[in-house]
């Protein structure tokens, strides 16, 4: 992306955030500024912020290609995180069922 329309410090953030997948204590680091800072350009800055939230869309982007490549590949765990996060409207969820045998008022304080 095109950050030179920010202060050098915000631009070397950014591309530091980009680099760790916006992780922001190591890109903090890489960029040599104080994690305060970038929270501080989150709240006063709203270009800034929504740079920070695309960073973090692609971030998830690169997770979700990598979760496709295991399911691909026959990864058993990699399919059944998939199915029970994104197929819960076909049933593909796991849930507790707790039956009462015993009919009592409840009471927190006994």
């Amino acid at each position: 992306m095109d950050y030179t329309k920010y202060t050098p410090k915000k631009r070397a953030m950014l591309e530091a955030l980009e680099r760790t997948l916006g992780v922001v204590a190591p890109a903090a680091e890489a960029a040599n500024i104080e994690r305060k800072s970038h929270y501080n350009w989150m709240k006063e800055d709203p270009n800034y912020k929504a740079d920070v939230e695309s960073i973090q869309e692609k971030a998830i982007d690169f997770a979700e290609n990598n979760l496709h490549k295991l399911i691909r590949n026959g990864n058993p765990a990699a399919t059944i995180f998939f199915l029970k996060t994104k197929g819960k409207k076909r049933g593909y969820i796991e849930r507790q069922e707790i039956e009462v045998t015993e009919k009592k008022p409840l009471s927190w304080f006994e």
